[in-house]
């Protein structure tokens, strides 16, 4: 059976399970919200409550009848079969097959995690965990970010410009800007129509202080290996525990910081990142950073439901617990955080103007293009090579559109959050 047969074989199945998965979509609380045509439906299902006994049985002995004939498939050649539709599908939408092949059975899933590598690895985004692991040593993955002014959202595709059509773009994260009375923040989620905390697709949040120099990023997930300080303030919201294996709140990962202009002089604004949950040491060669992998080992626990519409392409759901409280203490590692600082621009005498070198990735003068490098004490032994490596980038490239292209150790949802400080509003640093 040649490998075209198999994908199609697969989308048969995958229609016929298609009015199973949407009952079971209807009766779950908070589901039912979907996304962009090329979004992610929800978030990792490894927190979520078990359903009852009885219903996981009802739902086993469904998926052996419709994908007994799958399951059974020698190791041999069904390893042969996902390894040649991983190496096959390489970019999105086409990409969407490696996901529906984990959907198949327990089997299928088992040899997935095995083929698919993190995305420090094999520089492709496969799982929605990718977006929390760190990007490739070798080369960034780039991508664009369209802001919408009448509805306040910041829209994260993978690609290095916009689509003619913008069907073939991939929706990695959405962002809104929330008024209040006395500041702004940002919800980010998993899709541009859901910015809810309590909601299954919700990412994290960035909030600033007043005057627009600090603002802290919050994960809704703790990092790996990390440790949260307490926070001794209290809390006049009390919110339900949704699932007992992860605690209840956002976690602190990182703090931006603007430099305070005084004197209000013109110039390129000044910024510094400290990186709660990355150790500056991972840097340097043979070092790593923390990587989650649990939307990958969540695929043992339950069968993601594949939904379809005419028109429309299937969507893999991920469930997610809803975290709405504030760890405000720092999540920290027990070596010395990483620092990011923009890197200086040089003045231009014949264009009158600071310049840096984007590679082309950037065609507009603005106040929001920066570059970041690492910034770590001289006792750490960082060679100088490492401390040169841009590691974030982000400019303008035309009205509301910008790039992003980010490297190992960011992760997709660190680069965004960062790049979302640009877009604030700075009455003490401009």
């Amino acid at each position: 059976m040649s490998l075209k047969s198999i994908v199609r074989e697969l989308r048969e199945m995958r229609d016929g399970i298609g009015s199973m998965s949407r009952r079971a979509a209807d009766g779950r609380a908070g589901g039912g919200r979907g996304g962009s045509r090329h979004s992610w439906p929800g978030l990792w299902s490894e927190q979520q409550q078990p359903p009852p006994p009885q219903q996981q049985l009802q739902r086993q002995e469904h998926q052996q009848q419709q994908q007994g004939r799958w399951a059974n498939l020698p190791p041999e050649l069904l390893l042969d079969v996902i390894q040649r539709v991983e190496a096959s599908e390489a970019t999105w939408p086409a990409r969407r097959q490696v996901v529906a092949c984990a959907a198949v059975c327990r089997s299928w899933r088992e040899v997935t995690k095995e083929v698919v590598k993190t995305l420090e690895e094999c520089g492709r985004i496969t799982f929605p965990i990718s977006l929390k692991q760190p990007g490739p040593r070798e080369h960034p993955v780039q991508c664009f970010v369209r802001r919408d002014r009448a509805t306040s959202t910041y829209l994260l595709y993978l690609g290095l410009s916009p689509s003619l059509h913008g069907e073939n773009d991939k929706l990695l994260f959405a962002a809104r800007k929330i008024r209040r009375a006395t500041r702004t923040s940002f919800v980010i989620s998993l899709v541009s129509n859901d910015f809810s905390q309590s909601s299954s697709t919700y990412v994290g949040k960035l909030k600033p202080n007043f005057l627009g120099t600090k603002f802290t990023i919050f994960d809704s997930q703790p990092p790996c290996d990390a440790v949260v300080l307490p926070n001794n303030r209290p809390s006049k919201r009390h919110f339900k525990q949704v699932s007992p294996r992860l605690p209840l709140g956002n976690y602190n990962v990182a703090t931006v910081s603007y430099e305070l202009t005084v004197l209000r002089n013109r110039g390129p604004r000044r910024m510094q990142c400290t990186m709660h949950s990355i150790p500056a040491l991972c840097i340097q060669e043979g070092g790593k950073a923390p990587t989650p992998t649990g939307i990958i080992h969540s695929l043992d626990e339950q069968v993601p439901a594949l939904s379809t519409s005419k028109g429309k392409e299937p969507a893999i759901e991920f469930s997610s617990t809803s975290l709405s409280a504030d760890l405000s203490g720092p999540v920290c590692t027990n070596e010395v955080p990483l620092v990011l600082k923009n890197k200086a621009p040089r003045w231009h005498e014949q264009l009158q103007c600071w310049c840096l070198n984007f590679r082309g990735r950037v065609t507009v003068a603005s106040v929001k293009n920066f570059q970041l490098v690492a910034s770590v004490d001289p006792s750490l032994g960082i060679p100088a090579a490492e401390q040169e490596k841009v590691i974030l980038q982000f400019g303008k490239i035309g009205k509301d559109i910008f790039t992003m292209d980010y490297r190992y150790p960011l992760s997709a949802f660190h680069a965004f959050a960062i790049c979302l400080t640009s877009f604030d509003t700075k009455p003490a640093c401009e």
